[in-house]
């Protein structure tokens, strides 16, 4: 017998758990929300060079007051594409007043010479009242920064999961899990009174860096988990639409994790940290605690620190030794270890490549958003019915294969269902990296394999860069890499019905499996 089945004798999934799931999963709307933020809060207004006075301008070489609009003034002072719309980042180094009276779609103004914004920007309001693109002017030679600016979030994901990894092994989950919700509420809401550019990207690598250990403290909540995100993305699109300008949104989605960390103090050690760090009698206090809420009391006394440490007694052994990546390289493991992360990896990076671009598309960012959101519930119904009668592998391939071909394509409703389908490859991964790993080394593997999807994530932004370049070379590379990874999937073995390995030689000979009747 193991931890699990004492957790099981005093009530398993109980009152208790009930709510330690309810109030993660009101904190986890809010912290995934900060992963698409920027999707409002850095988007990009339409805009032209910003022209001065233009009425003025023509009163002078008019010699009378004009009764034109701004719209039709214009186009003296910048060109127009073929939709007759200003171009952005462009303007006439002398006025073209015959263009006023022509239509600019059929009018041919090459040779006309041009110049870059002299005067700044002007940005239309309609959709965002205020961004940080329109504040601080993060368009064309600048417009990088704002793929930059959700890099450096990412960084702090990554920065975070490692240091703060480490800090929870030393000082427990509880203590890092209150730190990380104090820190995201303070970061979050000075990110609404940032200055400057640099101190909102420093701001943001605070953010990201906290935001990492509730994700940790939540994946053993799978279901849960990924449940929670879907839904912040929901409950975003119709606060950003409600909100329309950046600081007030940041506020809006930072300063209710006070609450979250005020609430947090409720949450218990893990009685498995304490037992493993010679803390037996403090477990058994929270065991106890545990079995009271869940009506089971009387299970719950029956529990010593002697019982305990029986259960744990493999778990024990286990800790005494650190295993490293080196030793997932230098044994049978290293199929899984070389296959194994890169869907990982391919997962994070095209599913935020798509889900950070919603611009895209013509219809409204609010609305994308909302449709993006909502493709993630039957995709994920979907894909944990083949898990369970299809396979982790076949189910693993598959939800990294189809979407790929589906973003080469790159219309709207391929890259919805592609979205989708990316979300749903969250869960089956992170269940397919647990049954994969021995317990002596998975927390290892796992490791390993979720830093390799926080460099996903991190790189993604900067991908939409290529655009510049060549216009579909983000879309092919979000679409062709998924579909790389999904056939080292190919070379893993399946993990249906076959029970956790314990050892490194329990994966190359599995145990056989368990049957009904056996015990």
């Amino acid at each position: 017998m193991g931890f699990s089945d004492l957790l099981d004798s005093i009530g398993g999934l109980g009152r208790f758990q009930f709510i330690n799931i309810t109030l993660l999963f009101f904190a986890g709307v809010l912290v995934g929300s900060h992963q698409v933020l920027q999707n409002f809060t850095a988007a990009v207004p339409e805009h032209h060079c910003k022209i001065p006075n233009m009425t003025i301008v023509y009163r002078r070489w008019n010699g009378a007051w004009s009764n034109l609009d701004n719209q039709t003034l214009l186009k003296a002072f910048i060109p127009h594409d073929q939709n007759n719309k200003p171009v952005s980042c462009l303007q006439f180094k002398e006025p073209q007043w015959h263009l006023i009276f022509s239509n600019s779609s059929l009018t041919n103004t090459t040779g006309l010479e041009t110049e870059t914004c002299r005067h700044g920007w002007t940005y239309k309001r309609q959709e965002f009242t205020e961004t940080i693109v329109s504040e601080w002017d993060l368009v064309c030679d600048m417009k990088h920064l704002r793929h930059t600016s959700q890099t450096i979030y990412m960084i702090g994901v990554l920065v975070g999961a490692i240091i703060l990894g480490s800090l929870s092994d030393k000082f427990g989950r509880r203590t890092l899990l209150i730190w990380s919700y104090l820190q995201l509420a303070v970061a979050g809401t000075s990110t609404a009174f940032s200055p400057s550019y640099s101190v909102y990207c420093f701001l943001r690598f605070l953010a990201g860096f906290a935001v990492c250990n509730h994700f940790t403290h939540c994946t053993v909540y799978i279901t849960f988990f990924t449940a929670c995100f879907t839904l912040s993305q929901i409950v975003l699109a119709g606060t950003a639409f409600a909100i329309q300008d950046w600081r007030k949104l940041q506020i809006a989605q930072s300063v209710p994790i006070f609450v979250a960390f005020i609430y947090s103090w409720w949450f218990p050690e893990s009685a498995r940290w304490l037992a493993l760090n010679k803390k037996p009698d403090q477990a058994i206090q929270i065991i106890k605690k545990v079995s009271r809420i869940n009506g089971r009391a009387k299970e719950g006394e029956a529990i010593t620190a002697e019982v305990l440490l029986m259960h744990m007694q493999k778990e024990i052994q286990v800790s005494k030794k650190a295993y490293t990546v080196y030793d997932l390289f230098a044994t049978p493991l290293r199929r899984i270890f070389v296959c194994h992360p890169l869907p990982r990896c391919a997962t994070s990076f095209s599913y935020f490549g798509l889900i950070m671009d919603l611009q895209k598309f013509t219809l409204s960012v609010y609305l994308v958003q909302l449709i993006f959101a909502l493709i993630e519930i039957p995709c994920k119904t979907v894909s944990s019915l083949m898990m369970m009668f299809l396979g982790r592998r076949f189910t693993q391939k598959s939800v990294l294969m189809v979407p790929g071909c589906l973003v080469l394509v790159n219309t709207f409703l391929p890259n919805v269902i592609a979205k989708g389908l990316f979300a749903s490859c969250f869960k089956c991964v992170y269940m397919y990296t647990s049954e994969l790993y021995p317990t002596i080394i998975r927390q290892t593997g796992i490791g390993f394999a979720s830093t390799l999807a926080s460099v996903g994530s991190m790189t993604a932004p900067l991908v939409m860069m290529l655009e510049d370049y060549f216009s579909s070379l983000p879309g092919l590379t979000y679409g062709l890499f998924p579909i790389i990874a999904g056939c080292f999937v190919f070379f893993l073995p399946e993990t249906l019905n076959v029970p956790l390995p314990d050892t490194i030689d329990d994966v190359e000979q599995p145990k056989p499996e368990k049957t009904a009747g056996k015990k």
